[in-house]
């Protein structure tokens, strides 16, 4: 949220614990260019003001500050108060969107059956930032937040391009050897045509969690290509939904064996059972000792055998 406007500059939503990596993307989304001409609110923060959240006060977000000449100040620890602003904006959403959205439940009642996914919410909450929030007049401002960022002729800093930006704040992933087939990454395998006068050297690549069809490679801190996953090109599929198909084919998996370990016990216990039933029939059985005598009888004809 801008300071002085109000005006939201870039969200996101996730199920996910907080992160480093969920905030360098909400970061890159607020300071870039939107897609959307509607939404005109971008450009490099003079002071980022946030909580103290581990996603926030991480060495990895200290370093994005300093290379964007952005100030990183935290609010005092268990005094709210000092981020009334944003809070004040979520009780907004809260009373304007989110009850008259499917599957609401007020607080103190039973929570309702789950209707919309992620993607749905995160749709609906742009359509209202951008439609109702940024076009109505702010209670404490008096003019709507949209309209207050544009007057005065405000020029915002911008930085030099997306892939600086990308280079800043996306996650660095371990560093990767080039395959003669590809880059191998969370199971995947990317290829380009750049990578064949690289094979065998280590590489460091960036990636989008929210967009897992394409990589960037880096090699001797300088941008080299992008690398595209021939099994997810023309889609755009995130990193949480590889690793929720790849849990749910682990539990799969898990059931089958305990299944199968199950049906190995129960083999057994049969087996055993079979085995209790026999055993006073065998040890009833007069012919045995009989045998035993007979074989110990023969043993000295084996060894006079052997001597011979």
């Amino acid at each position: 949220m801008d300071d002085y406007s109000r005006a939201i500059a870039g969200f996101g939503l996730s199920l996910q614990a907080p992160s480093s990596l969920h905030t360098a993307l909400i970061l890159r989304q607020a300071m870039w260019r939107k897609a959307l001409p509607q939404w005109r609110v971008a450009g490099v923060p003079a002071t980022f003001y946030t909580d103290h959240g581990s996603d926030f006060t991480s060495h990895h977000l200290e370093q994005v500050s300093a290379e964007l000449k952005m100030a990183l100040v935290f609010s005092e620890p268990g005094m709210p108060r000092g981020r009334g602003k944003i809070e004040r904006f979520f009780r907004t959403v809260n009373q304007r969107l989110l009850c008259g959205l499917p599957g609401y439940s007020p607080a103190g009642q039973p929570p309702a059956q789950a209707v919309l996914t992620v993607s749905a919410f995160e749709a609906e909450l742009q359509r209202f930032i951008l439609d109702q929030y940024h076009q109505q007049p702010h209670s404490e401002t008096g003019e709507p937040p949209q309209a207050r960022w544009e007057d005065g002729g405000f020029l915002p800093r911008l930085p030099e391009s997306l892939d600086q930006l990308d280079l800043l704040l996306l996650t660095v992933a371990k560093s990767r050897k080039v395959r003669p087939d590809g880059i191998h990454f969370q199971g995947l395998r990317y290829l380009d045509l750049t990578l064949a006068a690289y094979v065998g050297e280590s590489v460091i690549i960036r990636y989008d969690p929210r967009d897992m069809a394409e990589i960037r490679i880096f090699h001797d801190q300088r941008f080299l290509c992008r690398a595209i996953c021939a099994e997810l090109a023309g889609e755009t599929i995130a990193l949480r939904d590889i690793i929720q198909v790849r849990n749910r084919r682990r539990r799969d998996l898990r059931h089958t064996l305990q299944d199968r370990a199950r049906l190995v016990e129960v083999l057994l216990d049969a087996h055993r059972g079979a085995s209790v039933v026999h055993e006073p029939l065998e040890t009833t059985d007069c012919a045995r000792p009989a045998e035993t005598t007979s074989a110990q009888g023969a043993t000295p004809r084996l060894k006079r055998y052997f001597n011979e």
